[in-house]
């Protein structure tokens, strides 16, 4: 029995992880039409049927773009918060909802998953811990800091995804309006590389064998920024040289990760 993971993009434009098991697969956010979901489920040697869930972290369009065809073609449930479903229009050939609190464990087949909650912009963001066979991985993107629950939920994980958004100096003297970049910078956007770094050297437990960095803006990020200020703070720490770094891209899946 194994566990596998691939991000199959992210940024934003798009957002959605694939987490299976040999029983179970589950999408985490459906944030890429369906063309380009299926596109990158094959190129990966995934099929693009039997889904048993689609989990959805919170209602930005990068993160549900794709969310009402996928879950009509695979007949699978959405796992939702009830916040986020209610500002949501939906389809009523959509019918089949999970309704989840944050904190609180469900099960899809033989995955258990933990929401819980994060500070950012939208109704009611969650990110997910998912675990099977003794397996952990956590995808953890969309918030303006890494408060003490998010700290204490991706504990232990096998396999860590985490937001490394922005450079600050790059944001700053980028495209963006003022207000934009507020958003952004404020404790209810985004992390940047810096505030990764500074989870990474202070808080991470450097049990991931996996980290995969996730939703760099294509505009005030580069992926080798991002690689090297992450390198940086993981050779710092103790265990920091045991985690495998990879960065996730908005263009193609990253490789499939297989624990177990």
């Amino acid at each position: 029995m194994s566990l596998r993971v691939c991000v199959l993009g992210s940024g934003s434009k798009g957002n959605s992880t694939l987490v299976a098991t040999e029983k179970t697969r589950i999408l985490v956010d459906a944030g890429f039409n369906r063309r380009e979901t299926y596109a990158r489920l094959d190129s990966i040697g995934e099929r693009t049927d039997g889904f048993d869930a689609i989990l959805v972290s919170h209602e930005h369009i990068d993160h549900v773009n794709g969310l009402r065809l996928l879950a009509i073609d695979w007949q699978a449930p959405i796992c939702i918060t009830r916040a986020t479903h209610a500002v949501l229009k939906w389809d009523p050939k959509l019918c089949a909802f999970e309704f989840t609190v944050p904190g609180q464990k469900f099960v899809i087949g033989d995955i258990e998953i933990t929401p819980f909650s994060i500070p950012h912009d939208a109704t009611d963001p969650v990110a997910f811990t998912l675990e099977s066979q003794g397996i952990k991985v956590a995808v953890v993107t969309d918030l303006g800091y890494v408060h003490e629950v998010a700290k204490q939920r991706v504990k232990d994980c096998h396999c860590l995804v985490m937001e490394s958004n922005h450079d600050l100096d790059m944001l700053k003297v980028g495209p963006y309006p003022w207000h934009i970049k507020q958003r952004v910078m404020s404790r209810h956007g985004h992390l940047s590389n810096m505030a990764t770094a500074g989870f990474l050297t202070e808080d991470f437990d450097g049990s991931a064998q996996v980290l995969v960095l996730a939703h760099l803006s294509e505009t005030n990020n580069h992926p080798e920024i991002a690689r090297i200020t992450a390198e940086q703070a993981l050779a710092g720490r103790t265990g920091g040289e045991r985690t495998e770094l990879h960065v996730a891209s908005q263009s193609k899946p990253t490789q499939v990760f297989q624990f177990g």
